[in-house]
C-alpha cells in the first residue's frame, strides 16, 4: 500500500508523501527541492519574508530546500502546476456553449 499525499509539488503538482518532503529530498517528478517556501503552506507573496507566519526566520531563496521549523507541505496543487491545455479547454467550451 502507498503513502498518503501529504502535499504537491510547486513546480509540477506531483503528489508528494512524508518521505518525499525532506530537507534533500528532490521532487520525483521534476526534481525540484520540496522542502522549501515555495511548498509551503504558509507560503505568501506580497506579505513580509512572503510568509503567513509573523515570526518566522528570513529565508532568501524560496526555491531551495531549507532549515525552516514552521515548514508544512502545501496540501493544494499550485496554481501554475500541471496547468490544463488551452486547447482543451476551448473544445470543451465549445461543446458546452454549442459553437
Amino acid at each position: 500500500m502507498g503513502e498518503e499525499i501529504r502535499g504537491h509539488c510547486w513546480n509540477c503538482g506531483a503528489g508528494l508523501t512524508r518521505l518525499d518532503l525532506g530537507r534533500e529530498s528532490p521532487c520525483p517528478g521534476c526534481d525540484k527541492p520540496t522542502h522549501c517556501c515555495r511548498n509551503c503552506r504558509h507560503f505568501a507573496p506580497g506579505r513580509p519574508n512572503e510568509c503567513m507566519e509573523p515570526l518566522v526566520e528570513r529565508v532568501v531563496e524560496k526555491l531551495r530546500s531549507n532549515f525552516c521549523d514552521l515548514f508544512e507541505p502545501d496540501p493544494k496543487p499550485a496554481a501554475g502546476a500541471a496547468a490544463p491545455d488551452p486547447d482543451a479547454l476551448r473544445k470543451a467550451a465549445e461543446a458546452l456553449f454549442g459553437q
